[in-house]
């Protein structure tokens, strides 16, 4: 994949230096997949938050991106990230939630092709032209309410959801593939717990992962701005 992270490296609070901290931070703090933590370092977490918060971009804490909006936190995109890679046992992932298009640069490196839900058109809009800007095109953008996934290119070997709702949205898991998974934090505020649900063949296996926060996920009725 031809890419411009070596344009977007920056210098100082965001030189490789300081991304390799973060990533030692994250080891120490439990991360074990070397693939997780090499994309980490690769990816330039400033590029993706506004230019007065890129000297706090590789702390390891979620930051505004506007919109009630937030870039997680990096050991929490590591997390969901590694559960994932760990069980999707093939390489087309559904994202809920682009966002400022953080998580969905790391997914871009893992696997073969993301399909990415956001219902804040202005977020999915700079974040499209944000992951373009380092070379980033295995990724299919959709203006829409996450609770409905994308039916289209389903079924998918993983899905991961980066807002917490108070129950599982059905029509997500029905959208898995068979030994596929989906990760996401469920919960209400203050009781989110990060979850694992895998799809066998005559059943859903639910598995927490740990207590988590994260923004909800909210329900909302929108029109595509492409397919």
């Amino acid at each position: 994949m031809t890419n411009n992270y070596d344009d977007k490296r920056g210098i100082g609070m965001t030189s490789d230096r300081t991304r390799n901290r973060l990533a030692k931070r994250l080891e120490d703090q439990g991360i074990k997949s070397l693939d997780v933590l090499d994309k980490i370092r690769v990816i330039p977490r400033h590029i993706f938050v506004d230019e007065a918060l890129a000297s706090r971009a590789y702390e390891d804490t979620a930051l505004p991106i506007g919109h009630g909006q937030t870039i997680s936190q990096p050991f929490i995109v590591a997390r969901m990230t590694e559960e994932l890679l760990k069980y999707a046992q093939g390489g087309k992932i559904l994202e809920i939630g682009t966002g400022c298009g953080y998580q969905t640069a790391i997914l871009s490196l893992l696997f073969e092709k993301i399909f990415s839900v956001e219902r804040i058109k202005d977020l999915l809009i700079k974040s499209k032209k944000r992951l373009r800007s380092i070379g980033i095109y295995n990724v299919s953008y959709l203006h829409d309410d996450g609770w409905n996934g994308w039916k289209k290119y389903g079924p998918y070997d993983g899905i991961i959801v980066t807002a917490a709702a108070a129950e599982v949205p059905e029509k997500l898991v029905q959208q898995l593939a068979v030994n596929g998974t989906l990760v996401m934090p469920l919960g209400p505020e203050g009781k989110q717990e990060l979850i694992n649900v895998k799809r066998c063949k005559e059943k859903f296996e639910y598995k927490k992962l740990g207590a988590v926060s994260f923004v909800p996920l909210i329900k909302l009725s929108l029109i595509h701005i492409s397919e």
